[in-house]
This record gives C-alpha cells, sequence and structure tokens, in this order.
C-alpha cells in the first residue's frame, strides 16, 4: 500500500526520477516544468525544503513499497490557515483512485498537523479527472480562473472547507491510502 510521506532531503532522486519519467504526460495533461527546473534541480529542490522549513508549504509524495514516487501533493502559499493545494500522479499509477485517496488524506493533515481551516485548488477545464478528484474529495467549484491561474488555460477554482475534520493534533508518521 503506498505511503504519503512529507517531503524530505533523501526523497530527492527518487522526485527528480518520477518528474523525468512522467514529463511528457505532465506536458500534455498539466504543464511541463520547462527546461530550467531540470537543469536547476539541486538547487530548486534545496529551496524547496527551506520553504518547507519555513512553514510556507508542506509537500508530500506517495510513496509505492519500492521507494519510487507515484505522486506528489503539495500545499502551497500557507497564510491566514488557508493554502493551495495542487498535485499530479504518474501516467501509469491514474485511474486507481489513489489521487483521491491521497488528497482526502492530506485534508486531513492540513487541518490536524498544519493547522488550516481552508484549502483552494485550480484546475484546468480539460482536465475532467481532477476535477472528478476534487469534487470526490470534497472541493466545490466556486469560480473561473484568470488567464495567469493555469499558464492561460481556462479552469476553474474549487475551495474545500476543513472544519468537519476535527481540531489541530499531532498527527506523526506516513499514511496508508489506496
Amino acid at each position: 500500500m503506498p505511503e504519503l510521506e512529507q517531503l524530505r532531503a533523501d526523497h530527492a532522486p527518487a522526485v527528480l526520477a518520477f518528474e523525468t519519467a512522467n514529463r511528457a504526460y505532465f506536458a500534455a495533461t498539466i504543464f511541463d516544468r520547462g527546461d530550467a527546473f531540470f537543469a536547476e534541480y539541486p538547487d530548486r529542490y534545496r529551496a524547496l525544503l527551506a520553504e518547507q522549513e519555513a512553514g510556507d508549504c508542506a509537500c508530500y509524495l506517495l510513496v509505492a513499497a519500492d521507494g519510487s514516487v507515484l505522486g506528489r501533493f503539495n500545499l502551497i502559499d500557507i497564510a491566514d490557515r488557508t493554502a493551495k493545494l495542487g498535485y499530479r500522479v504518474a501516467e501509469h499509477a491514474t485511474g486507481r483512485g489513489l489521487a483521491t485517496a491521497a488528497v482526502e488524506r492530506l485534508c486531513r493533515l492540513a487541518r490536524t498537523r498544519h493547522g488550516l481551516g481552508t484549502l483552494l485548488a485550480v484546475v484546468a477545464t480539460r482536465n475532467a479527472a481532477s476535477c472528478r478528484v476534487l469534487v470526490k474529495a470534497g472541493f466545490t467549484p466556486v469560480g473561473p480562473a484568470g488567464p495567469a491561474d493555469l499558464g492561460g488555460k481556462p479552469g476553474s477554482w474549487y475551495r474545500r472547507g476543513l472544519e468537519d475534520l476535527g481540531g489541530a493534533g499531532g498527527v506523526e508518521g506516513g499514511a496508508g491510502v489506496g
């Protein structure tokens, strides 16, 4: 059963392998991170860990039993008990309910571990699978996304209140999903 693990320094090689193996798939379905991301990967990864340490984001990986990354699930722009949710799942791991289970688990962690009350997510109109994942995880559409929100693509913002998930507490360790 895959585990949802908070991003650590030792995940760097597996994250790079995930991004490299799925680059064409992500370019077609979400967006391409661009050549600079891969050329500057070590520095960008260290900066992401520093941002997480500062409390500006919380990044998680869906990790298979063999240590490979099946997905990335991030809470970014954390401020005023609100964050934006972003995620991407490996092409070979889609269609199995893993994204929905991981997003649901991350909603609970957002509330219990990170003390958040609201999550926002933006999704391209043509990405019907991500729209379904968000709705299954309790998000509701709240309005259109602007051109800058999705690199010029049409889309919608979704919102999920976390009040129904209990109070802030210390949930530790990995969380199985599936």
